[in-house]
């Protein structure tokens, strides 16, 4: 059976292309019965077609139909799968993306404060945060040149549109916009613009920073940090987080 295999960031720079097509034969039983194909057979098959890459084909998360999928998740020849190395918030679509109710957009133009703002405005809530998230020079001694961010884009606007549902059930009747880059993103400019509206300002401020922890733990975005004497993919997450159980 053949499946075809999306691969973005780092894992794509190793394996040296954003796209797979990889056959695996279904393992059977003892007593002769043909089991299902797993995420776990696929990262094998992986692993072994490409021996250079298999630390970071073991680290990467797998996405099966732009869902987060464990290594247990069975797999069919027309699911849309992809391999998700750790996220960091981050070439996409430069013409442009959107949820149909145009609150998440990833695009490759300039973003507007302005404009993301006014998506949240509401008569009847006193309070908006903005947060504007923008390329720093320096970090430490390392001096960056630009940074490039790389987006699997459904996904991305599927699970942006999640952190929307979850703060409007976590704090009910807040607003939330989430516009974020991709491309080239030069240094002053910005990447990510996080707009939550509230009645009461405690609420907009605690759903403004649970917005911006979440779109790093689940959304695949990656950048890479352009230095003028090299360039690094970020993004690694430490500790036991798992993409399928988000932390709370």
């Amino acid at each position: 059976m053949q499946y075809t295999i999306k691969l973005f960031a780092g894992l794509a720079e190793r394996i040296g292309q954003s796209e797979v097509q990889i056959n695996i034969e279904p393992p059977v039983a003892d007593d002769g019965t043909t089991l299902p194909v797993t995420v776990a057979h696929l990262k094998e098959t992986l692993s072994s077609l490409y021996p250079d890459a298999e630390n970071s084909i073991r680290h990467a998360f797998a996405a099966v139909n732009q869902e987060y999928a464990s290594v247990d998740n069975t797999i069919k020849e027309n699911d849309e799968l992809a391999l998700i190395p750790p996220v960091s918030g981050g070439s996409g679509a430069d013409n442009g993306a959107q949820t149909p109710d145009g609150l998440y957009v990833i695009t490759g133009n300039l973003l507007s404060a302005e404009e993301v703002i006014a998506k949240v405005g509401d008569n009847n809530h006193g309070a908006t945060i903005a947060f504007i998230g923008t390329t720093r020079e320096m970090t430490g001694e390392m001096q960056t040149i630009h940074l490039e961010y790389e987006a699997y884009v459904p996904m991305a606007l599927s699970q942006l549109q999640k952190i929307g549902t979850e703060i409007a059930s976590r704090w009910p009747g807040t607003r939330c916009a989430i516009s974020h880059r991709t491309g080239t993103v030069a240094i002053a400019e910005t990447s990510v613009i996080i707009a939550v509206s509230s009645s009461h300002r405690n609420d907009a401020y605690e759903a403004s920073r649970f917005a911006i922890e979440r779109l790093k733990e689940t959304v695949p975005i990656w950048k890479k940090e352009i230095w003028a004497d090299g360039s690094e993919w970020k993004g690694a997450q430490t500790g036991p987080w798992n993409p399928v159980e988000p932390k709370s």
